[in-house]
């Protein structure tokens, strides 16, 4: 079969979707050596991505994501290589392109929360994009000959907002954690310097879209800091425009005890985890739990809003709270830093935990489904 794959979220610039891309393209050239695969990347992780297979090559798709650009000239290019398959990673996948193709769905976070503060554009123009992302999503989902959920409560998801989509044509591929397992030659009074960071310190890494809910816990960080003044909740994250809005209401509030170091090499955070007394995930709404999962594998104990993928892809490994509510995330911190031997039942708990999941795994059960796609209509 000739495969190709949609990288264009290959690596670093595509944040979640761009791990998940590349830990799939890299996992499939360990566990297949029949199929050939066109890789499609953009000039920017172009240089990134090193064949390792013999039977993967690399194609560049300079298209940026959600544009014209990317809806006309993508679907030409895709013909050129006569493949068998393609699998977009992401939901955003050409209207005209008419091929057969697997899609993966991460969660439907831009339907389920439509709101203006999670875009920088005007509302007419946000409206306007947010009906052409109902459109693209649908159309992916209802043309797909299979679809992927990284989640059972991602399928489950996807079955209640599209009920006529089969039940049998969604399968759930978990994704995984690396163990980044770093010799840093740095010395945390260096990291500190680097990045700003004092201890003691609980962790938030990633965006701070409204989904993931920083506001409430920053005003529960103002209340913990009554009991634990020297403790500093650390964001690490690239700035953008929600890390300016996320600034200016700690400006408001005068709060003082928020450390923004910016982005963060991989290098580096395994060490700025392994130095914090517990990671802080208070998102609403996910379709799977991969940051929280990466702190496990360190060695670093989970706080988390309780919600149905929380639960289902950490269980009993993390301690929880209610997401909407300041005063139960500021319960939560405090017990956690509290009490020594809870934090040590979930580090060894959290340990577990990340060992279930595998991303051989889950680019093998990917391969059956690209087999079992060659045989569909």
């Amino acid at each position: 079969m000739r495969i190709g794959i949609d990288a264009r979220f290959f690596g670093p610039i595509g944040k979640g979707l761009g791990r998940y891309t590349q830990k799939l393209i890299e996992n499939l050239e360990k566990v297949d050596d029949t199929n050939e695969y066109f890789i499609f990347l953009k000039a920017e992780n172009f240089d990134e991505y090193q064949p390792k297979n013999k039977n993967f090559q690399k194609v560049l798709a300079n298209y940026r994501w959600y544009t014209f650009a990317e809806q006309i000239k993508m679907p030409f290019l895709l013909r050129k290589y006569k493949l068998d398959l393609v699998h977009f990673p992401h939901f955003n996948v050409p209207l005209l392109y008419f091929g057969k193709f697997i899609v993966t769905i991460h969660d439907l976070i831009l339907l389920r929360f439509p709101t203006i503060r999670s875009s920088t554009l005007s509302p007419l123009a946000y409206w306007f994009k947010f009906m052409a992302y109902k459109v693209v999503i649908n159309l992916a989902i209802r043309r797909a000959c299979t679809i992927i959920g990284v989640s059972n409560f991602t399928k489950n998801d996807i079955l209640k907002k599209y009920p006529k989509i089969l039940k049998e044509k969604i399968f759930v591929t978990y994704e995984a954690c690396d163990d980044f397992c770093f010799f840093n030659p740095k010395k945390y009074e260096q990291l500190s310097a680097l990045y700003g960071i004092i201890r003691p310190y609980i962790l938030y890494v990633g965006n701070v879209y409204p989904h993931k809910n920083p506001e409430r816990l920053i005003l529960a960080t103002k209340e913990v800091a009554k009991e634990f003044p020297e403790l500093k909740l650390v964001f690490v994250g690239g700035e953008d425009y929600f890390y300016r809005r996320l600034k200016e209401l700690i400006r408001k509030q005068n709060i003082q005890n928020i450390i923004f170091s910016g982005f963060v090499p991989d290098y580096d955070l395994d060490a700025i985890f392994r130095n914090s007394l517990a990671y802080i995930r208070p998102s609403l709404h996910e379709g799977f739990e991969l940051p929280a999962l990466e702190a496990m594998a360190r060695g670093v104990p989970v706080v988390a809003a309780e919600y149905e993928c929380s639960k289902e892809i950490l269980g009993d490994s993390a301690y929880y709270f209610d997401g909407e509510d300041i005063s139960d995330i500021a319960r939560a911190i405090k017990e956690i830093l509290r009490n020594e031997k809870l934090r040590d039942e979930l580090i060894k708990k959290g340990y577990d935990q990340a060992k279930k999941y595998s991303w051989k795994r889950m680019a093998q059960k990917t391969l059956e489904l690209y087999q079992s796609a060659k045989n569909k209509i």
